[in-house]
């Protein structure tokens, strides 16, 4: 069996759940394995969802991702893309030269709305219920210098209605998360590689 093509390092802050959904779509595939799970938090679930897996779990610190730290992990495990998944912090300069267009971020509302720095995770659904939307949906996205300003590759949208709240707008989101990352990280990273 040749050696995969595409080689994921999964960089996540939380539970890990939409990681766990990627390690697994690409645990038999042909040519995409995940092969490292780096988080900026040593309480992440996502770093023992990943070891259960498999798959191996480093924690940094800003100046280990600012620095050359970061970059020397992902070279040791010849990662060739980038994968963002509840990951909170913004990417350094480095790290986008040093994979450029090789950094893919998902982001739970249809940008460009709600989207920047503090927009994240049950902030965006309070935000997307406030405004009195009557869809929300999912953006896949490029990485680049800002928060969620690269170009967007893929959306896709759900219905809401006046009786959603945060809670059930998430889980709505959350479903379309799993069913759709995989995939797009799959199309993207079989084009770019």
């Amino acid at each position: 069996m040749n050696p995969p093509a595409a080689r994921l390092a999964i960089f996540a802050s939380g539970n890990g759940t939409n990681a766990e959904a990627i390690i697994r779509y690409f645990q038999k595939h042909d040519s995409i394995r995940a092969v490292l799970l780096l988080s900026n938090k040593s309480s992440a679930y996502a770093l023992e969802r990943a070891r259960k897996l498999g798959i191996p779990g480093r924690v940094f610190t800003r100046e280990q991702l600012q620095g050359s730290e970061v970059l020397k992990w992902l070279s040791e495990f010849q990662a060739t893309h980038i994968v963002l998944s509840g990951f909170l912090w913004l990417i350094p300069p480095s790290l986008i030269e040093a994979f450029p267009n090789r950094i893919i971020n998902i982001h739970p509302a249809l940008l460009p709305r709600y989207g920047g720095k503090g927009m994240y995770g049950e902030k965006v659904h309070q935000a997307v219920k406030a405004a009195g939307d009557k869809q929300s949906g999912i953006t896949i996205h490029l990485v680049n210098e800002r928060f969620d300003e690269g170009r967007i590759l893929f959306q896709a949208t759900c219905d809401l209605t006046p009786d959603d709240t945060p809670e059930s707008i998430a889980n709505k989101v959350h479903a379309m998360e799993y069913r759709h990352y995989p995939t797009a990280i799959e199309q993207w990273a079989m084009n770019s590689t």
